[in-house]
This record gives structure tokens, C-alpha cells and sequence, in this order.
């Protein structure tokens, strides 16, 4: 018995994919456009829409907080330096607020406590008691951190995250003006080396993509993320978020405390903010295939996700060539090969002009097709570990995965 689709190609579909001169020749062809295009623009619409930290003046009330910051920290001596370093320098210190700095060591051997104990900001350094069962390291460390800290704001910041002095300074401002549960600003990416620079201008894009990120910002919207390596809570939002006690075993914990405080009623505000905080977020290729599969991974493996994302990047930014390849064998029609052709020069375009916004090196955006074979290879790693019931490793541990 011979398939539907067996029966309409030598009427319907082989024609209008080779002849040009058909209502249905023109109109596959310039569909498959509109469709490229008007996803590659949806990328562009996001980006512009992202809404950038304006820091503003405090208020009298805001320089008498204490801003309890919290570092999680394995085996990042160096990070963490300037991390503490550029603690020290914030001007919300020099203007008359209070800063409490707290450095959870995750039992790190190559000196991370012994260092932060000697640093001229003074931390509390706490050893981190045994992971429990069922808590993700990070989780773990944050909630020890927030226990201890005094301040009815807290900031848990990253170890390899850079502030300008007026970070601290922005955020309270921010969060006062905006009452926001939890304020959470997205970095610049430095990138340094090829594959961090084909790779993390995309990362960037997916993310904005995947969560419609300025979405976040409407509180009549369900949309939520947040950024770990800088989250931003009041006291009475994070302890009614159930902060990271409630997401223990959340490998994704900072979309899952966002999604948390939406879900409870809260209000969440994410910024761009490239002028004040940034972080190279992977030191090396190995680091940035283990930090980008976890990411994409989870805990809750999904094939049907996996899938479905796969089939997005190949279509919306690989299936062009494809389309031009066809075209050349003679197997489409020459108005395929004009429309792939043009969606190649338009997707080239939007790379470079995204990777300029971003602050990264514009030329690399030429090389995207290599950044989306790159997760197209981390896509399957993740579908064969989902289906043989690997682990999530990170950082020297591993968790286990729910189907």
C-alpha cells in the first residue's frame, strides 16, 4: 500500500519542488523563507527588547541595607580573588552601605579558603558540610551561605563573575525601584580562543530564544529564568521562593528559584548589564563541553526536547545549505537556490551584527555553522547519556538523572 506521501510527490510535491511556474513552485519555496527569516528576526526582536540596568541614585533607606554576598566556591582560587577584589572596590561601601561577604568552600584543594581567610575584604569562610543525598553541590553551598548571612538582601554571585564599582550600587537601586523578588542581571561573555567565540554567541542567542527572555520582566506572563552566576533576592522573596532548599537537586537551580518565585506570586526583573558585571564562564574547551551539556542536559532528561531542539538549529540555521546543495545537483528548483542563498547571506549578517552587540569578535559570526554542528554533537551526547541512564557531571561530581 503506497503512503499518502507517495502519492502526492510525482503530482504535487515533486513538482513544486523542481518547477517554478506553479502556484505551489512559488509558494513552498517562498513559505520555507518567510519561515527562516522570520525566526532568525525573532532573535533580533528579543535582543532589542532586552532591557538594560540604568543605575539610578539611592535613597536614604536603600545606604543603610546590608547586602549579605554569598560566593559558592570549588577549587577557584584565582576567580575568587578578583571576585573578592572587586568586592572590595564597590562604591556602595564608599557611599555608606554595608557589605557582608560570605565564601562557601565546597572542599576545594588547590588553597581556595586558605586564600579567601587572608583576603583584604575579610569574608566568613564556611567549610562546607558533606553534600547530603539528593542536593546538587551549588544548592547546597548557597543555602549553607544564606543561613549564615545577616543582610535582608542577599546577592549569590558566582566566583569567576567581574563587577565594576557600581554594581552592588545599580542592583540595590534597581531592586528599590522595582520591588523585584529577584533581580538577576545576564553578564558579558568575555571569549577567548576559537571554540568559545564560534560557540557562546549562540549559547547566548538559544537562551534568549528558548525563554523569550524579555518576557520575564511582565509579571502577567509565566516566562522565567535567571542568571546563577548573579541573582539578586530580598529576604522575604527568597524565603518564599523556598530558595535553594526547595530546589536541592536542581542541576538548572537558577531557572527553577526564577520559575519558583513567579509561581508564588513574586515579582522577578532580569537586565542586560555588559558595563557592570561579566564572567568568562568557561576556561577551556573541556570545561565549555561539560558546563554547555549540563545546561542543555539537566536532570530531566526529555527525548522529545532533545529532539525538537536538534531539528530547530538544523532547520533554522543549517537547512540552507542544504537547500543550496540541491539546488546545484539540479534537484530543486533555481528559485529554492535564490531563497537559500539569501537566507544564508541574512543569517551571516545577523550573526556578525549580534556578535558585535555582545561585544564579541564580529568575524566569528561567519563561522555559526560550525557553533551549531558543535551543539548539534552535544544534542546527541545528550540523547545517547538520557537513554542509557547516564550522569550529569560537573565539577568534579555527578548526579543522576530523572526520565
Amino acid at each position: 500500500m503506497r503512503t499518502v506521501a507517495e502519492g502526492l510527490w510525482p503530482w504535487v510535491i515533486g513538482p513544486a519542488l523542481v518547477l517554478p511556474d506553479t502556484p505551489l513552485g512559488w509558494a513552498l519555496p517562498l513559505l520555507y523563507f518567510l519561515l527562516i527569516f522570520l525566526g532568525q528576526g525573532a532573535i533580533v526582536y528579543l535582543a532589542i527588547r532586552m532591557p538594560a540596568l540604568e543605575p539610578s541614585d539611592l535613597g536614604e533607606s536603600s545606604k543603610r541595607s546590608l547586602v549579605s554576598v554569598i560566593i559558592p566556591a570549588r577549587n577557584e582560587r584565582e576567580d575568587l580573588a578578583r571576585c573578592l577584589d572587586d568586592l572590595r572596590g564597590q562604591d556602595w561601601i564608599r557611599s555608606g552601605g554595608a557589605l557582608e561577604i560570605l565564601v562557601v568552600d565546597g572542599g576545594s584543594s588547590d588553597g581556595t579558603a586558605d586564600m579567601a581567610r587572608s583576603h583584604p575584604s575579610q569574608p566568613t569562610v564556611i567549610d562546607e558540610p558533606p553534600l547530603p543525598p539528593g542536593w546538587v553541590g551549588k544548592n547546597w553551598a548557597c543555602h549553607q551561605g544564606a543561613q549564615r548571612a545577616r543582610g535582608d538582601l542577599l546577592l549569590f554571585l558566582d566566583a569567576d563573575v567581574r563587577l565594576a564599582p557600581g554594581a552592588v550600587r545599580a542592583a540595590v537601586a534597581q531592586q528599590a525601584s522595582t520591588g523585584a523578588d529577584l533581580l538577576t542581571l545576564a553578564a558579558r561573555v568575555v571569549m577567548e580562543g576559537f571554540w568559545e567565540r564560534v560557540v557562546m554567541p549562540l549559547y547566548v542567542q538559544f537562551v534568549l530564544l528558548y525563554f523569550v527572555a524579555p518576557r520575564v520582566n511582565n509579571d502577567r506572563s509565566s516566562r522565567a529564568m535567571a542568571n546563577g552566576q548573579f541573582m539578586f533576592f530580598s529576604r522575604a522573596g527568597y524565603q518564599r521562593s523556598g530558595g535553594h532548599e526547595g530546589v536541592r537537586g536542581a542541576v538548572l537551580e537558577d531557572v527553577r528559584l526564577a520559575q519558583e518565585v513567579k509561581r508564588r506570586g513574586g515579582r522577578l526583573r532580569i537586565f542586560w548589564a555588559p558595563e557592570l558585571i561579566s564572567t568568562r564562564m568557561y576556561s577551556d574547551r573541556a570545561e565549555m563541553d561539560e558546563g554547555i551539556l549540563k545546561n542543555l542536559h539537566g536532570t530531566r532528561f526529555s527525548l522529545g526536547r532533545q529532539v525538537g531542539l536538534s531539528l530547530a538549529i538544523f532547520v533554522y540555521f543549517l537547512s540552507p545549505f542544504v537547500v543550496v546543495a540541491l539546488a546545484l545537483l539540479g534537484l530543486v528548483s533555481f528559485l529554492w537556490f535564490v531563497f537559500g542563498l539569501a537566507l544564508i547571506g541574512v543569517t551571516a549578517l545577523k550573526q556578525v551584527a549580534f556578535q558585535g552587540a555582545i561585544r564579541a569578535p564580529r568575524a566569528y559570526g561567519l563561522l555559526y555553522p560550525i557553533g551549531c554542528a558543535y551543539y548539534l554533537g552535544l544534542f546527541a551526547r545528550s540523547v545517547r547519556l538520557g537513554l542509557k541512564g547516564g550522569k550529569v557531571q560537573w565539577k568534579g561530581r555527578e548526579y543522576n538523572m530523572d526520565a
